[in-house]
């Protein structure tokens, strides 16, 4: 009976091990569930974006297209689908992604031969004698182009991208942000 006391020994260790072990994976199969959610949700949120940031190119006359042919293009790796509630989730959320990019349509879509926000915004501020808002250049344009469809947002847009280009200039009083033409620097020639 002595000989069966090493054995039992033996035998407890290795269960308590086995028992340790599923237990570290049991815990370690959660925390890779609740990553793979976080990360999930976290790409359904960058896809939103990607879609608003494509329809803002596209009004500014880039060419969003060939982004999304060179993300088509490259391989990527799949990422399965969450368990449970999160899949719902998830599925819900590219639904409204869905719905919204369907119902941004009615933005009135640039023409050939139409000049692109930026030189509609650019050569409204070349007219005027003081800084304007974004606010006020969009009612500007609302007023002068009632063809097209005026959103302040793209016109703020338009207005960074001519502060970035170095064809208009912002400046900040109080809280409210101008725009202003860059003014041209003459250099007098010393004769």
């Amino acid at each position: 009976m002595s000989g069966d006391l090493p054995i039992q020994s033996v035998t407890a260790d290795y269960a308590q091990r086995v028992a340790d072990d599923l237990a570290a994976n049991h815990s370690e199969q959660e925390r890779v569930r609740s990553e793979l959610a976080r990360l999930q949700d976290e790409l359904v949120r960058l896809e939103e974006s990607e879609q608003v940031l494509t329809k803002m190119q596209e009004v500014l006359g880039g060419t969003p297209k060939q982004t999304v042919k060179q993300r088509e293009g490259g391989k990527g790796a799949a990422v399965p689908a969450a368990r449970g509630s999160n899949r719902k989730k998830a599925a819900g959320k590219a639904a409204a992604a869905a719905g919204r990019k369907t119902s941004k349509k009615t933005v009135s879509p640039k023409k050939a031969g139409e000049p692109t926000w930026l030189e509609l915004t650019t050569a409204y501020l070349g007219g005027q004698s003081e800084p304007r808002s974004a606010a006020e250049v969009a009612a500007s344009l609302t007023e002068t182009h009632p063809e097209r469809t005026v959103q302040v947002t793209v016109v703020r847009n338009s207005l960074e991208q001519g502060v970035a280009q170095g064809l208009v200039e912002r400046s900040k009083q109080g809280r409210s942000v101008f725009y202003s033409p860059t003014v041209a620097v003459t250099v007098p020639s010393g004769s």
